[in-house]
C-alpha cells in the first residue's frame, strides 16, 4: 500500500467535509502523518510558490521536496493514483478529467452552504470564491431533487393526506424559494443567496432522511406511521435550519417566515 510521501494537503479546517476526506486520507496512509496543514495556519511564506487565493477553491497538495503545487481535482487524482496506480489511466481520459472538474467546482464552491463551518465567512477563514452560476445550479438540483422525494413519499400518505404530483411539490418548493427570498430581504439582503443554499441543503437533508421509504411497497407501513415519520423529519429539519440561520447572522424571523410558509401550504392544501 503506497503512501505519497513528502506531499501535503492545504485543507480548510472550517470545512467538514474537507477535514473528513483528508483526515481519511492520512488513516488510510495514502498520505503520512503529517500529510495536511490548515489554511489558516500559513501565509505567504509558507509555500512562497501557490497561489493563496486559488487554494481557497481547489485543495493544494505541495510537494515539500520540489515546491511543485497541484490544485483541486489534480491533486485528488495525484493522491489516488499513488495508492491504485490503475487508476492514472482513467484519470487522463480527457472527458473523465472534465466531468470530474466540473464536478469539483460543483461541490468546492458550494461547500460553505452544503457543510458550513462554525462562521460565516470570517476574514481569516478559508472561504472559497463566490460564484452564482454553482450556487444555482445547487439550488435548482436540490429543488429538484427534493420535488421527485416528496412527490414519491406523498403516496404513502394516503388517504390521509391528499394526493400530489412532482409540478404540484415543484410548484411548492419554487414557492419558498420566493417567499423566503422576500422575507430575508427584509433583514440582510446580502445574505439572500447564502440563505437559499443552505435552506435547500436543509431541504436535501429532509428529502434524504426520506428517502430510504421509497424503497419499500406503499402499503408496507400504515399511513399513520409515515405520517409521524415525516413530522419527525420536519422538526429536524427545523433544527438544522435554525442552526444554519445562526451562523448566517440572521434573526429568528428565518426560521419562523420558514414554518409560516409551511403552516401556509398545508392549509391550502387541506
Amino acid at each position: 500500500m503506497k503512501t505519497l510521501e513528502n506531499h501535503v494537503l492545504v485543507y480548510d479546517r472550517d470545512c467538514p467535509m474537507c477535514k473528513l476526506y483528508t483526515g481519511a486520507f492520512i488513516k488510510t496512509n495514502m498520505l503520512d502523518l503529517n500529510g495536511r496543514i490548515d489554511y489558516c495556519s500559513i501565509d505567504n511564506s509558507t509555500f512562497p510558490n501557490m497561489d493563496m487565493t486559488r487554494a481557497k477553491d481547489e485543495i493544494a497538495l505541495v510537494n515539500t521536496k520540489t515546491g511543485n503545487i497541484t490544485y483541486g481535482i489534480d491533486s485528488l487524482f495525484k493522491i489516488l493514483a499513488t495508492r491504485f496506480s490503475v487508476l492514472q489511466y482513467i484519470f487522463r481520459a480527457p472527458m473523465f478529467r472534465l466531468a470530474m472538474s466540473k464536478l469539483y467546482s460543483f461541490v468546492s464552491l458550494n461547500r460553505k452552504v452544503i457543510a458550513p463551518g462554525k462562521v460565516f465567512e470570517s476574514p481569516t477563514s478559508c472561504t472559497p470564491s463566490f460564484n452564482l452560476r454553482y450556487r444555482w445550479a445547487y439550488i435548482v438540483l436540490s429543488w429538484i431533487f427534493t420535488s421527485v422525494v416528496l412527490s414519491q413519499y406523498a403516496l404513502r400518505l394516503s388517504p390521509l393526506v391528499p394526493a400530489t404530483n412532482f409540478f404540484r411539490e415543484w410548484l411548492i418548493c419554487g414557492g419558498q424559494l420566493i417567499f423566503q427570498s422576500i422575507s430575508i430581504s427584509l433583514i440582510r439582503r446580502d445574505r439572500i443567496v447564502h440563505y437559499l443554499g443552505n435552506m435547500m441543503t436543509v431541504s436535501n437533508i429532509g428529502a434524504l432522511l426520506l428517502l430510504p421509504a421509497l424503497f419499500f411497497p406503499n402499503n408496507f407501513l400504515r399511513p399513520e406511521i409515515y405520517v409521524a415519520f415525516f413530522g419527525a423529519v420536519v422538526f429536524i429539519m427545523l433544527l438544522e435550519h435554525y442552526r444554519r440561520t445562526k451562523i448566517l447572522g440572521l434573526t429568528a424571523w428565518a426560521s419562523g417566515s420558514w414554518v409560516a410558509y409551511r403552516l401556509i401550504v398545508l392549509g391550502i392544501i387541506f
